[in-house]
Parts: C-alpha cells; structure tokens; sequence
C-alpha cells in the first residue's frame, strides 16, 4: 500500500509541477489581458456600475428562481476560502510584500477573465424546470462548440476535484483548527459539519444559494471590519506600508523584521499565483454559480461575477495582508495560517485566534456548499435523467467524503486535487478563448441597449439562440 501511495505522491507531484508551472500562469494571465482588450477594459470603465448592478442585484425575478446576488454568493463561497487567509500569508513570506500588488493586477485581469465566464455560462445554461437553471463550462462547451466529449471530461474533473476531494480537504481544515486550538476531537467536529453541510444540502440549489446569501456576506463583513479596525488603530504606518508593497514590487528590498529581500520574479510569481488561485477566474469553477442566476441579459450577470474577484482578491485578501503586515509578525518565522493567527493576536489581542478559528470554520463550510452545487450541476449534465435516487447517492457519497477529509493525512489528496483542477482549467481556458466571439458580440448588445436607455437590458433570446450549436 505503501508503494502503491509513493507512486501515486510522485506521479502526481511530477504532473502538477507541469500543469501548474510558468506555463499555466501565462495562459491564465494571458486570457485576461486578452478580454480585457477584447471587451474594452469593463473592470475600468464600468467599475462603478459593476457595484450599482451588484447591488440591485437581490431583487427576485418574475420566475422566482435564484437572484443575481444569490449566485454572486454561492460563488464567492467557493472564492473565500482559507487560502485567504493562509495563502495571502505563504505569498508575503515566500514573495514578499510586492506580491501583494502582483496580486491586486491579477485580480484587475481576471475581473475581464471572469465577466467572459459568466457571460458564457448565462448564454448556454439549461432550464431544470422548476424555475431555476444550470451551466456551467460542460455546458457551453457542448452547446457552443459543440464537443459533449470535452464537456464531460470536464465535469469528471470538477465533481472528483472540487466536490469530493476539495471538500475533503476543507473538512480537514476546519477538524485540524478545532482539534489544534480547542482539542476538539475530529471525528466530533466531522459529525457536526456533516450535518449541517446534509441539512443544506438536501435543500437543493435553493437552500445552498440562500444560506450562502447570508452567512458569506456576514463572515466576510466581520472579517473586513476586524481589518478596517487594525488599519485605522495603526493609521500612521499605512503610507509606509503602501510605500512597501509597491516598492517591493519593482525591487530587491529588505522588508520589516529582517525578512530578506525579495526580487521581483519571486514577488510576481506569489502574488500571480496568490491572485488566481483565490479568485478562481478562469479556472472554470465560478460559471457554474453565475449560471444560475435569473437575470434579463447575460453580460448582467458579467458584471455582477467581476464582483466577486474583487471582494476575494481585493478586499478579503488585502485584508489578511494589511493584518500581517500592520501586526510587525512577518519576520517572525512563521507561515502560512500559523502567521496570520499570530498576527491577529498580536493586532486584535485575545480575540484574534477567535476571529480566525471562526472565519476558518465559516470559510471552509460555505466553500464545501459550492463545491458540492459544483459537482451537483455535472452530475446533471453528465446523467441528465439522474433523479432524486441519482441525486441521493451523490450527496451521502459527498458526505462520507467529509468525514474522510477529517480523519485523514491528506498530502496525496491535494497533489490529486491540483492534479484534477489543472485540466479542469486548461479545458476551460480553451473553450473560453474559443468562444469569444460569442462573448464579445452578447456584451457589445448590452453595452448597445444600455446606451439607447435600457436601464436593465434584456436580450433576445433569438439572438442567444443562434450561438448553440444544433
């Protein structure tokens, strides 16, 4: 057993180590800059609009299925994760405080990256007959390329990465920081998250979307004011480190605590890699929530999605650097969520390591919902004729997985997790790009209906119908 593990440990390290190179970086980056060019930098000239539609967005439609703010949610539960709190903290050790910024100019990028995504995933979804619709990547790859091979390879990615080893991996997050800080047995806190997670999930798209709703925005807020609360208590070094970031970004420098200097290549490469892998934008994760949402134009729901890369990379991750970094922990020798737990304490006192076992809890369960609709909606295009004996099988077998993530040593089932969700991406990426005429043409029709005075533009659906392939 032994040897078979250590051969799948190298197999999978070896294989990640090339999906997940200078490689991939480039093309997720490259997609970006690309929409951005192609649709007329949106994350610049609609910034402020991106936050009118997103807020109107929780009105309910005349189909009363989910709304845009909905979807926007279940999304970000999948975005914030604990990589927003122990990622941000491994980029500013490993890469220094200029990959901060390198972070801030992916997330810019990945906003046009993402607004593609949505737009996609709204032209080509599918209506599940009780008022509410799925899609997702399997979906406009089949209907607007025309590939249904393509489309369940990438569903088989997605359901084995994100709904059952993804969320395995989050299960063991949240027993590790309950059995590390409080000595809470694991297999207690498994039994806990599993049913709550059953009691969600059991709900359906409905139930998952509403919780999301509240608890994402809620866990997010707290967690935003904390650091507006560190920022402000240490308001006269923010010039300094704002100084820091940008200077570090550009330069070999010698940062606070004795930290050694940094280049720019190793700051660019953790804040990239930092950026994209929090915001999620084209990984191909995300279309499956916008998906969802029940809106009058497609590109609506773009522009709601660029949302969310701004509050996961933007705000939530900002808010875990500008915590450290304010904190005087970042020479302390520590990483990761070790780093970011100590510099609460030494920032927020005693209720620091509270502040971060809650937000790990909330963060890591609200992402294991997602992950798990992810799956739910693949399934649905892989067997469309599942039915609730399909459906049943699916969520005890998400279940179990959960409690196998708590009880578990999981080095290998993340090296296979990477492993999974590097295809999942480069399928993505490639239909994507494919498809931009597609997505150039339904954003000009916006921006077109927009300009005669539609306030919300709505679509012909004649127009959507001749970009599915027959």
């Amino acid at each position: 057993m032994e040897t078979i593990q250590g051969f799948l440990m190298a197999f999978f390290t070896k294989s990640n180590g090339i999906l997940w190179g200078w490689g991939m970086i480039w093309i997720l980056l490259g997609t970006g800059i690309f929409y951005t060019v192609r649709l007329g930098f949106p994350q610049v000239k609609f910034f402020t609009y991106m936050f009118k539609v997103t807020l109107g967005g929780r009105r309910k439609g005349a189909g009363g299925g989910i709304t845009s703010f909905q979807a926007l949610c279940t999304g970000l539960a999948a975005q914030v994760g604990t990589g927003n709190l122990a990622g941000v903290a491994t980029a500013l050790v490993s890469g220094g405080p200029g990959a901060i910024f390198w972070m801030w100019m992916t997330a810019l990028v990945g906003m046009a990256t993402i607004m593609a995504e949505a737009i996609l995933a709204q032209v080509f979804r599918v209506d599940n007959g009780d008022g509410t619709f799925r899609g997702g990547p399997a979906y406009y790859i089949e209907k607007g390329l025309g590939q249904r091979w393509m489309g369940i390879l990438f569903s088989i990615c997605i359901i084995t990465s994100m709904a059952f080893i993804f969320n395995a991996v989050q299960c063991n997050s949240i027993a590790a920081g309950f059995y590390g800080g409080f000595g809470v047995d694991q297999r207690v806190v498994a039994a806990v998250v599993i049913a709550l997670t059953g009691l969600v999930i059991f709900g359906g798209l409905r139930r998952i979307a509403s919780v999301a709703e509240v608890v994402v925005p809620l866990m997010a807020g707290i967690y935003i004011l904390a650091a507006l609360y560190v920022v402000l208590t240490h308001i006269s070094q923010l010039p300094e480190v704002f100084k820091l970031i940008i200077s570090s970004a550009f330069g070999v420098k010698q940062v606070a605590g004795g930290v050694l200097g940094h280049t720019v290549a190793t700051a660019f490469r953790y804040g990239v890699a930092r950026g994209l892998f929090s915001n999620e934008a084209g990984m191909g994760s995300t279309p499956n929530a916008n998906a969802t949402a029940e809106v009058a134009h497609p590109a609506r729901q773009g522009f709601v999605a660029m949302m969310g890369v701004f509050v996961d990379t933007i705000v939530v991750c900002t808010a875990t650097a500008a915590i450290v970094l304010l904190s005087g922990e970042l020479g302390s020798g520590k990483t990761g969520i070790e780093l970011t737990q100590l510099a609460t304490k030494a920032a927020l006192g005693n209720f620091g390591p509270i502040l971060i076992a809650g937000a790990m809890f909330f963060f890591a369960w609200t992402s294991i919902l997602a992950n798990y609709y992810y799956g739910e909606s693949n399934i649905g295009y892989i067997f469309p004729k599942a039915g609730k004996t399909g459906m049943t099988v699916y969520r005890v077998a998400v279940l179990g997985m959960l409690y196998f993530g708590a009880v578990s040593n999981v080095p290998l089932v993340w090296e296979m997790a990477d492993f999974f969700n590097g295809i999942m991406a480069l399928i993505n990426l490639v239909a994507i790009l494919l498809l931009s005429g597609v997505t150039s043409k339904v954003f000009a029709d916006y921006v077109r209906l927009h300009a005669m005075g539609q306030a919300d533009p709505v679509v012909d659906p004649k127009f959507l119908e001749s970009f599915r392939k027959k």
